[in-house]
């Protein structure tokens, strides 16, 4: 089952700027891009990124869109190609659109999108897996279709699967990827990891706690020691020097 698209129109305009000059262009909220395809002369062009964005959004890089030079009467009809974004925010930086012949075919891969529930995942009888998520595909562009719907319904119980061969496209869309690929399937659900006991993990703790504090203490019996026993030598030495000093008796004469 699949559902198409309408064809959108946007406006752009030829682009001078080049290279690394098209910082400036992206400072302005205007998205660098370029027309490009079979017999067609490449064109550097640029389009308000606001105008862009819900379009991108609309069509994805398989809905057509008619699109209008200024400055040009015809009408271009494009896909929206290789749209590189910014790392950090997520936003375009740069769009190919992909000029069509409306008479000839393209190849392109269409994504898949899983509709209603599994019972087995409702009722935790298993997992949801998802192999494949876009099906590489040959028709006319007016006939491609948005996405992929795969109606999941059915998958009860574990091993149940949805295999390619038994989506229906479109009349006009032949699917070039093999068709005895899984799209979904019920994998049982992943074990629990055997966790250790904490109580083990406290007493352990503890023990080297108290190791610590015994080699604490021994620490501080090694440094006691010399001065104590400093002390006593100190103290030892001034009973001797002490004891020598006594006038002894002198034997009567």
């Amino acid at each position: 089952m699949s559902d198409k698209k309408e064809k959108v129109k946007l406006l752009v305009e030829k682009r001078k700027i080049n290279g690394s000059k098209v910082k400036l262009l992206r400072k302005q909220a205007i998205l660098p891009a370029n027309i490009y395809g079979r017999k067609v002369k490449s064109l550097a062009v640029q389009v308000d990124l606001k105008a862009f964005l819900p379009i991108l959004k609309e069509t994805g890089e398989t809905g057509l869109v008619e699109l209008k030079v200024k400055g040009e009467d015809k009408i271009r009809p494009v896909l929206i190609h290789n749209v590189q974004y910014h790392a950090v925010n997520d936003e375009p930086l740069h769009a190919d659109f992909y000029q069509v012949d409306l008479k000839e075919k393209v190849t392109t891969k269409i994504p898949v999108e899983l509709v209603s529930e599994s019972p087995a995942v409702k009722n935790k009888i298993g997992i949801l897996i998802q192999p494949l998520n876009e099906i590489e595909v040959e028709a006319l562009p007016t006939d491609l279709p948005e996405k992929i719907e795969v109606n999941i319904s059915s998958l009860e119980k574990i091993n149940d699967a949805v295999l390619l061969k038994e989506v229906k496209l479109d009349t006009g869309v032949k699917v070039l990827s093999d068709v005895n690929q899984i799209l979904v399937k019920i994998d049982p659900p992943a074990k629990e990891e055997e966790v250790a006991p904490v109580e083990e993990e406290v007493k352990e703790g503890e023990e080297e706690k108290e190791e610590g504090k015994e080699g604490e203490e021994v620490a501080e019996e090694e440094k006691e020691t010399p001065r104590s026993e400093e002390k006593k030598e100190k103290t030892k030495a001034e009973v001797e020097r002490k004891e020598p000093g006594k006038e002894e008796e002198k034997p009567k004469e």
